[in-house]
């Protein structure tokens, strides 16, 4: 499940305020520059309008964007004349929370007998190749399934992109832990609300 958040329609442009107050000086004739340079690339996304908030300028678009708007947007950027450049981060898009979970880990560790360790489990998802530049947006949890049982459920959230690749990329992937077979699942729960699975 995606947590609702910010629409995936807009370019953040992270600047201090007095970048912003600058920049958004000329905020119309931005928006009618970067149209022009996106239509230089023959895209079909155009820039709607631009205001300032704490997370610097955010840039409205009548589509969610591709990486190829991104750079335009900022070459745009980096052109301009009256901020700072060097005092302005690179345009990004919006990310949401994703809620996963990992089925198939055993609860305890197969060296040791000792229940399975977070940090045990993040080791694990960093050296596995499906997880390349996945963010964890939390630590995750470890719920034994049962009190009868040696499984667990690893909840996780990740970062998410707009065109939901990183989700599409995990999502229903199996991969081996030990010996046994894991699989991640989308999820649809908040990892703050813990679930027994006790009784």
């Amino acid at each position: 499940m995606i947590m609702k958040g910010l629409s995936r329609k807009q370019v953040i442009i992270p600047m201090n305020v007095e970048n912003s107050v600058n920049f958004m000086k000329d905020s119309s004739s931005h928006v009618t520059n970067i149209n022009r340079a996106l239509k230089s690339i023959k895209s079909d996304v155009m820039a709607d309008s631009i205001y300032a908030d704490n997370r610097g300028v955010v840039i409205t678009t009548t589509k969610v964007i591709g990486n190829l708007d991104l750079q335009t947007i900022k070459r745009y950027v980096k052109n301009t004349n009256n901020i700072e450049v060097m005092q302005v981060e690179s345009p990004r898009i919006p990310q949401s929370k994703l809620f996963l979970k990992i089925i198939g880990i055993s609860y305890l560790k197969e060296d040791t007998n000792e229940p399975i360790t977070a940090d045990v489990v993040e080791k694990i998802i960093k050296d596995n190749q499906i997880f390349n530049n996945v963010i964890l947006a939390l630590r995750l949890r470890i719920i034994k399934v049962l009190s009868k049982s040696d499984m667990s459920v690893v909840w996780f959230n990740i970062w998410n992109t707009q065109s939901e690749a990183k989700a599409k990329g995990l999502i229903n992937r199996y991969f081996n832990v030990g010996s046994y077979i894991a699989t991640i699942h989308g999820a649809n729960m908040n990892l703050e609300v813990l679930q027994c699975k006790n009784c």
